[in-house]
């Protein structure tokens, strides 16, 4: 059954709102997605009726969030196929959940000279902290590199995995050029030679199905805010046997078992990985934003997007003078371009003032403007609530632009 549009938008409230004047069109949605009224309602009710700090009160307030605590984690095992609600760690997002597992596999596996293998593509998140613990590590970072499609050029791998190589870490898609990355192949290959693998799926858990156990990624990470949840929330999915092998990240809370001066034994998964007062209440919103897209149905999700996806290209290559950066034959509905001879901060500011929110600048992905040799692009990023009319919209305010900038 195909989506109604017009009922999902009624339950997003701040899609209701105009800006300057005129009807928001939101092409945003890669850096932060809206959230629907359930998951505000979730959190305002959270904080209504039963704000009290989670495993650590024997009282009703402390049960009950609590127990919608572990409702949410049992959402999230659902939501991605994990086998074990032990191999859930909630984190306080994408990037906290990869500096996790960069300086405790780091710490555990990698000696100086050992090899971290890494893509071309990556967002800074999935790139900065295996710097960091190579830096520390006195290892060495190599890259999988792309081609002018952004596509990986797999034939590389062979060459580019050596018997130094520690742990692979692949974006399943691109923020800045909307690469679905061929991820179960990626992982076959690594694990063939028995390399682990981290999974970056912070822009890709809202745009389709994703199944951890059929990826057998041994890792995978991303968060709440990307997929209709609230902002400092999000997941590091991980497989038992490495998350049991691993030393924590952080210390002190939930994690401890017993605690002496004499030292400190740790508690079992998956609270061993989650120190302090987590952020229950996102969790929770999490746990209610997995669940309003399950009740949509990722199928239709797909669908929609995709008839999206062929609208929005069809309207970009027909506008002259715009450069589309990101060229793959599988993709998720992201769209990086340049206007000739306009900057793209100047193209955003007068699509800001038609009501149109778009996102400039390098997107967090340096390596892959270098690769391309711009220094930044326009990025329209969409999921499920935009629709036909906003993309033919949001192509006549390019056109305006360009006729006003040029």
């Amino acid at each position: 059954m195909a989506l109604s549009i017009p009922d999902i938008r009624n339950d997003f409230p701040i899609l209701k709102q105009t800006v300057y004047g005129k009807p928001l069109i939101y092409f945003d949605n890669g850096a932060t997605t809206h959230k629907p009224e359930v998951v505000i309602r979730t959190v305002s009710e959270l904080q209504e009726s039963y704000n009290s700090s989670i495993h650590r009160g024997l009282h009703y307030l402390s049960d009950r969030m609590t127990e919608r605590y572990e409702q949410a984690r049992e959402s999230v095992r659902a939501f991605i196929n994990a086998a074990s609600t032990s191999e859930i760690i909630f984190t306080s997002g994408t990037t906290g959940s990869i500096n996790s597992v960069a300086f405790s596999f780091g710490e555990k596996y990698v000696r100086p000279g050992d090899e971290i293998l890494i893509t071309e593509m990556e967002h800074h998140s999935n790139l900065v902290p295996w710097q960091m613990m190579c830096e520390r590590k006195n290892a060495m970072l190599k890259v999988i590199p792309m081609d002018d499609r952004g596509e990986l050029v797999l034939d590389s791998l062979d060459d580019l995995i050596t018997e130094k190589t520690r742990i692979l870490a692949v974006v399943h898609a691109s923020n800045s050029l909307g690469t679905v990355n061929p991820v179960k192949e990626i992982i076959r290959r690594a694990h063939a030679l028995d390399i682990p693998v981290l999974v970056d799926g912070a822009q890709m858990v809202q745009h389709g199905e994703v199944d951890v156990r059929d990826m057998d990624c041994d890792f995978y990470v991303f968060s709440a805010h990307k997929i209709f949840g609230p902002t400092g929330s999000g997941v590091l999915y991980g497989k038992e046997k490495w998350l049991e092998e691993l030393p924590p990240y952080q210390g002190g809370g939930d994690m401890v078992d017993r605690v002496t001066f004499e030292g400190t034994t740790y508690n079992a998964l998956p609270f061993k990985f989650e120190a302090g007062t987590t952020n229950y209440t996102g969790a929770i919103g999490l746990g209610a934003a997995l669940e309003y897209v399950q009740s949509l149905g990722i199928g239709e999700i797909k669908e929609h997007e995709s008839h999206l996806i062929r609208l929005m290209t069809d309207k970009l290559e027909g506008i002259p003078g715009l450069t589309l950066y990101g060229r793959a034959g599988h993709r998720i509905s992201v769209f990086s371009f340049l206007l000739d001879q306009i900057h793209p901060y100047d193209a955003g500011m007068i699509l800001d003032k038609m009501g149109i929110a778009v996102r400039t600048g390098t997107h967090c992905t340096q390596p892959v403007m270098d690769h391309f040799g711009i220094t930044g692009t326009i990025r329209a990023s969409l999921v499920f609530y935009n629709t036909e009319e906003e993309v033919a919209r949001f192509a006549d305010g390019l056109e305006k632009t360009m006729q006003m900038l040029s």
